[in-house]
């Protein structure tokens, strides 16, 4: 089980860029560069940030991309529900329908509080954070 996929790692660490930079403005093939990503894959991924609200993109010869959301809010869970979708140990499913004794369950009950502190966690790690530690 993967907790991020690559397309969730590679817009934490564009972000993260982006963040860190003093003109907060980076062209895809300066940031696929910098963080040795390809680039038409990490393209993909701006522009998902980009319709998605966390970023704006500047057509032309001095375009690029800049962050339009605070760093501190964004969140690491913020960017797995854009790329991954909802955030979930275990949906809890026995032959592809919800599960009979999902309100009995003992398991279930044990992975959902993992699930919450687990989120919690992700949730304290900001974009900001990140760009203090590097």
């Amino acid at each position: 089980m993967k907790l991020l996929t690559r397309d969730t790692d590679y817009a934490v660490r564009a972000l993260t860029c982006i963040a860190s930079s003093r003109d907060g403005m980076f062209t895809v093939s300066s940031l696929s560069e910098e963080l040795d990503m390809p680039r038409p894959f990490l393209r993909k991924i701006l522009q998902v940030l980009n319709k998605k609200g966390l970023l704006k993109s500047y057509k032309g010869r001095s375009g690029g991309f800049s962050l339009v959301v605070d760093p501190g809010k964004i969140n690491i869970v913020n960017i797995i529900e854009i790329f991954q979708g909802r955030f979930t140990l275990n949906e809890h499913l026995f032959k592809g329908r919800t599960c009979p004794r999902v309100r009995t369950c003992y398991l279930k009950k044990k992975l959902d509080n993992i699930e919450k502190d687990l989120v919690k966690k992700l949730q304290s790690i900001t974009i900001k954070s990140l760009v203090k530690e590097e």
